[in-house]
C-alpha cells in the first residue's frame, strides 16, 4: 500500500509539471516540445499508478496502457467519456514518442489541457480510494 501511495505522489509531481506548460495559448515551438515531453511522462507516470491500484485495491492484472483504462473505467476510477479520451491519450503517446511531425505536435499540444484534467481526475479517484482503506 505503501509503493501504491508514493506512486500517487510521484504522479502527482509529474502532472503538476505537465499543467505549468499545458495552458500556454501562445507557445513557441521549444515549449510546445516540452509540454508534450510533460506529457509522455505524466502519462506514463498515471497509467502505471493505475496499474499498481487496480492490482492492490481491486486484485486485477493489467499488462499495458489499454486493459489498465478499461479496467479504471470498470473500477468507477474513470467515467466512460473521460475512458475514451484516455484511449486516446495512449495513442497520441504512442505517436508523440515514435514520430515527429509538426502537424501532430500541434494537435497533440492542443488537447493537452483536456488531457491533464483527465489525467487529474484519474489520480484524484485513486487517491480517495487508497484514503477510504
Amino acid at each position: 500500500m505503501e509503493r501504491l501511495k508514493e506512486r500517487i505522489e510521484q504522479a502527482r509531481a509529474a502532472l503538476t509539471t505537465l499543467e505549468e506548460l499545458a495552458l500556454d495559448e501562445r507557445p513557441t515551438s521549444v515549449v510546445r516540445d516540452a509540454a508534450i515531453q510533460r506529457f509522455e511522462y505524466s502519462f506514463e507516470a498515471v497509467w502505471k499508478t493505475a496499474q499498481r491500484y487496480l492490482l492492490v485495491i481491486e486484485g486485477r492484472v493489467e499488462a499495458s496502457p489499454k486493459p489498465v483504462v478499461r479496467a479504471s473505467v470498470a473500477a468507477g476510477l474513470l467515467e466512460q467519456a473521460d475512458g475514451r479520451m484516455a484511449l486516446k491519450m495512449v495513442d497520441d503517446r504512442n505517436l508523440t514518442s515514435h514520430t515527429y511531425n509538426e502537424a501532430l505536435a500541434q494537435r497533440i499540444f492542443s488537447a493537452l489541457s483536456e488531457y491533464a484534467g483527465i489525467l487529474r481526475t484519474w489520480l484524484n479517484a485513486m487517491g480517495e480510494g487508497v484514503s477510504r482503506l
